[in-house]
């Protein structure tokens, strides 16, 4: 640790921010750590992800580059040091979706209206080439962790989804659709977007987080958006939301209404795994407390009638109870780092 601070140090001193003052701010499930500088009426983010524990800012600042070019507004990069995993990032301030709507339930439907906005318009851009795809085998492949770590840590047989993957692919190839995919942010929730009244139209959304930007189906970052693992959305600004992303993208209610129920199965699905594996593996079990609202979504999606072969393969699989999150608490094994 001594090591990365004088690290930190050098690249500050480089950069000019050598004398700001310098808080935490809250952090993600990665590697990463954040902190905010201030100096004088100037204030930066900074952005540490030390490269030996798997990060790379080079995917965050080519996708910063390619939303600022479409007039998004994705923090500017202000110094840069990849070998080091060093960033200094622009501010844009602490108004995220998430605590406005929670100060103010009232807003959240404009709030969230903003962000399918954006979602419409990102769907109309021509996907740049170093994005993936995620298309249905990728997703499929990604349900591999729900044998690897989420049943294990529920006490089932990993085999007790056994088909899941090929269930999935299949269903994904029936209810897509022809729809060529879109530019997808991935991890697009109201804690990763920002409230920027200042700017107009859709550029008053706040981008954060998109380094692990890929080329998907348009729906999901919509599930992503309206089927929040660590807030609820009401049922009501989902509903209106699918509509007018549905209306703006010309899609049919109903067809876009079965996908975005799959794709939302299967995010469920993954994230209960990546929660287990948070807790068990990385010693990180305040990404329990979320399980049950996630365990809720996958009930809602697998309840649409285009799911039910789904809903079969999935008919044993456990639910994560209060004694399950409990034990798992418990054992988790590494303490947080």
């Amino acid at each position: 640790m001594a090591g990365r601070d004088s690290a930190t140090t050098g690249f500050l001193r480089a950069a000019g921010w050598a004398d700001a003052g310098r808080s935490a701010l809250a952090g993600d499930a990665s590697a990463r750590r954040y902190e905010r500088l201030l100096l004088g009426e100037r204030s930066a983010i900074l952005m540490d992800a030390p490269p030996e524990k798997g990060e790379d800012v080079s995917r965050f600042t080519r996708m910063a580059s390619w939303l600022l070019a479409q007039g998004y507004s994705a923090p500017r990069l202000l110094a840069e040091d990849a070998a080091s995993g060093f960033l200094l990032l622009e501010d844009l301030g602490d108004d995220l979706l998430a605590r406005i709507a929670a100060a103010d339930p009232s807003r959240e439907p404009a709030l969230y209206a903003l962000a399918v906005d954006f979602l419409a318009d990102l769907g109309k851009r021509r996907v740049p080439d170093f994005l993936q795809p995620l298309d249905g085998p990728a997703l499929a492949a990604l349900l591999g962790w729900v044998g690897e770590w989420y049943l294990p840590a529920m006490g089932a047989a990993p085999d007790t989804v056994a088909g899941l993957p090929d269930t999935f692919v299949r269903l994904y190839r029936g209810l897509a659709g022809d729809r060529p995919m879109v530019v997808s942010l991935r991890d697009f929730h109201a804690e990763n977007l920002l409230w920027l009244p200042n700017r107009s139209g859709i550029a008053r959304l706040g981008l954060l987080d998109f380094q692990d930007a890929v080329a998907a189906h348009p729906a999901y970052d919509l599930v992503s958006l309206l089927q929040d693992a660590r807030r609820d959305v009401s049922q009501l600004t989902e509903a209106a939301m699918i509509d007018r992303f549905a209306g703006d993208s010309g899609w049919n209610r109903d067809e876009f209404g079965a996908i975005y129920a799959l794709l939302g199965a299967q995010r469920s699905l993954r994230i209960l795994a990546v929660f287990a594996r948070l807790c068990l593996h990385l010693g990180r079990p305040r990404y329990l407390e979320f399980m049950p609202r996630v365990w809720g979504y996958l009930a809602r999606n697998l309840a649409h009638p285009a799911l039910g072969e789904l809903a079969q393969t999935l008919a044993h699989l456990p639910e994560p109870t209060n004694a399950d999150l409990a034990r798992l608490k418990d054992h988790s094994p590494c303490p947080t780092p």
